[in-house]
């Protein structure tokens, strides 16, 4: 692991070196992709992967505090970002409120919000008052319920002008760097051009400024869909199914434990 990511070397990275950026929620996790990830995303998705939700809605503000804690524990050295989960940031003294509650309870490096020129008074009050943000633009999951699905953006010229305009708006609040979200890969280059700062995509195409994934999407572990870009870079839920079986076989053959595992 080499020295931890500071705001400044992630915005000094635009152009120079794609960004690779991966969720966690645990200590464990968090430690075995540390080695290979510039930052570590707590996102709310893990109402989904940990809690079996069908959306990221009704995750709360503890719980990203729980897991965020877990994961600063389990990698020390790594950048971490936490998510501001639904309703924690719909007015500024909220935000302001929340936010301060998740650096003065755990060790995370920045948050993210959710919104581009909607949110960035919400942006700016916190960066006026140390909070370090991440934004996120284009298909955002928290407004799945209110759009009525997830949606790729960028299809139509007024998206496209819309999404530049939200990026430019994020940055100018004050944000060191975005995440853009479901957007087609023209539009999402776009959006990277025409701000200063890092933009880290998520099925969003190649010309961005680097790429996030969950990491029980790109394990394999996930197994209730598969979004289409997402690339499994491991069966994992085939090898734990596998392992879990063999050893239910060896249990219920007595076949384990071997006087090598026993005292």
């Amino acid at each position: 692991m080499g020295k931890k990511l500071t705001i400044s070397s992630i915005q000094k990275a635009k152009g120079q070196k794609p960004l690779v950026m991966i969720t966690a929620y645990d200590a464990l996790f968090a430690k075995l992709v540390q080695e290979s990830a510039d930052m570590i995303l707590v996102g709310d998705s893990l109402n989904m992967s940990f809690a079996g939700k069908s959306d990221t809605l009704s995750a709360t503000l503890e719980q990203m505090i729980y897991h965020t804690n877990a994961v600063c524990q389990g990698a020390n050295e790594s950048f971490v970002v936490c998510d501001m989960p639904f309703g924690t940031y719909t007015n500024k003294k909220d935000a302001l409120k929340n936010a301060l509650k998740v650096f003065q309870e755990t060790s995370a490096d920045c948050v993210k919000i959710e919104g581009g020129k909607e949110k960035s008074d919400v942006i700016k009050h916190l960066t006026c008052n140390g909070i370090a943000v991440c934004g996120h633009i284009g298909l955002l999951p928290q407004s799945v319920r209110g759009e009525g699905g997830y949606k790729v953006k960028g299809r139509t010229e007024e998206e496209r002008k819309a999404l530049i305009k939200d990026a430019k708006a994020v940055e100018k609040a004050g944000a060191f760097c975005m995440v853009i979200e479901g957007t087609k890969a023209d539009v999402a280059k776009a959006v990277a051009e025409s701000v200063a700062i890092p933009v880290i995509g998520i099925g969003a195409g190649k010309d961005v400024d680097g790429q996030v994934l969950v990491f029980s999407d790109m394990l394999g572990l996930f197994e209730a869909f598969t979004p289409k870009f997402v690339k499994k870079y491991l069966d994992g839920a085939t090898l734990v199914k596998e392992a879990v079986a063999k050893y239910a076989d060896e249990v219920e053959t007595k076949a384990f434990p071997t006087e090598a595992y026993t005292y």
